[in-house]
């Protein structure tokens, strides 16, 4: 007989956990990311194309439905966000493995349910936007320290270390604004707009790095055909993409002064409509962001066709964005980190020293067919 030892039952795969589980998880990633789209986004573009609604009177009844889509999508969100973290907390502690850091962390995460409850029928106001960003940091740090000190590999744990600094940068600037906008302080926060800026740039970084720690598999060396070919078209498009991004100002002033002036301002719009719907500033190159989006796309495409946790937690973790103004975003980041944490490979199976002879001699049942 084989004796097998299991340290917990937690795998890297959502069919794992059950349907109830795994369809809730992804409602909330679909909805999550068609709330980005059509309230974040599509609602922002339509108030930049306010000037163009004049000659286009189709414009308004387009975008005020498409926002109004979007924001049904943001309750809807919201209760399955309740939902899921129910859920992903219950099979978290279904577990062997949960440490005491882990349950001070899922205490947290109910306290910011009970808080975004209750704010549901008073008022947050400065305090209580303190207390709920303060209580989303120590679980967010908790979280990720148990991610990090889980992991094997050196990939994973720099891609973890470096969201967890990247995001920090936000909370850092809304805590610390809203702590001296209750003490009535006129002196400006230390250090905050500073640790804004370098946020968002590990933010940036972050992206990329999921592609290192999780998209792995797009080497040109490689013997299969569709590997090879599907790496070919991958780094040709992104290479594509980043030369031309970086290249077509100059290249347009060359062509069409007037082109590029007119393309700069389309930009500046686009980084307009990003910088209200998920907090980034767009201070670095255009290409940049573009880079990483694509890093990130591939990803979690990846990882959401192997049916892994980690898909669907760094989708929510960078679906989210940057700013998260709204309590529905740092439950999203949350429960990314969460669902990341519960990607694991599951131990191998050890054997016995007598499993492991009778494996070597040879079992009479496979001599017997061997025979025949």
């Amino acid at each position: 007989m084989k004796s097998a030892t299991m340290s917990d039952r937690i795998s890297g795969r959502i069919s794992d956990y059950g349907p109830m589980f795994e369809y809730t998880i992804k409602l909330v990633l679909l909805t999550s990311f068609l709330e980005l789209v059509l309230y974040r986004l599509v609602s922002r573009l339509g108030m930049h194309l306010s000037k163009m609604a004049v000659a286009h009177p189709w414009i308004t009844p387009t975008f005020t439905t498409l926002t109004e889509i979007g924001t049904w999508l943001l309750n809807i969100v919201a209760i399955l966000l309740f939902l899921s973290l129910g859920l992903t907390m219950v099979n978290r502690s279904a577990g062997q493995d949960v440490s005491r850091a882990t349950k001070v962390a899922m205490s947290c995460v109910v306290l910011l349910l009970l808080l975004t409850a209750a704010f549901l029928v008073v008022p947050s106001g400065m305090i209580g936007s303190l207390i709920y960003n303060v209580v989303a940091f120590l679980a967010l740090t908790l979280f990720m320290f148990e991610y990090v000190s889980t992991q094997q590999q050196r990939s994973h744990r720099i891609f973890g270390v470096t969201f967890y600094v990247g995001i920090s940068g936000w909370l850092y600037y809304q805590i610390l604004s809203t702590a001296y906008s209750v003490a009535n302080t006129v002196a400006a926060p230390p250090f905050v707009y500073e640790a804004h800026r370098i946020g968002e740039a590990l933010m940036v970084l972050a992206s990329f790095l999921t592609f290192v720690a999780y998209g792995q598999g797009l080497s040109l060396k490689t013997k299969n055909r569709v590997q090879r070919s599907r790496a070919i078209w991958f780094w040709a498009t992104t290479g594509t993409i980043f030369t031309t991004l970086i290249f077509t100002d100059y290249l347009l002033g060359l062509y069409d002064p007037a082109l590029a002036s007119g393309v700069r301002q389309a930009s500046q719009g686009i980084g307009w409509i990003f910088q209200f719907g998920m907090g980034y500033t767009f201070y670095l190159p255009f290409a940049i962001y573009m880079g990483g989006l694509l890093c990130w796309s591939y990803t979690v495409i990846k990882l959401l066709n192997m049916g892994r946790l980690a898909g669907y937690g760094i989708g929510l973790m960078f679906i989210a964005g940057y700013a998260l103004l709204f309590s529905n975003l740092t439950l999203m980041v949350l429960l990314g980190v969460m669902l990341l944490t519960m990607d694991r490979v599951r131990p191998a199976v050890s054997e016995s020293p007598a499993t492991a002879t009778n494996t070597l001699m040879g079992s009479s049942d496979a001599l017997a067919t061997e025979q025949v």
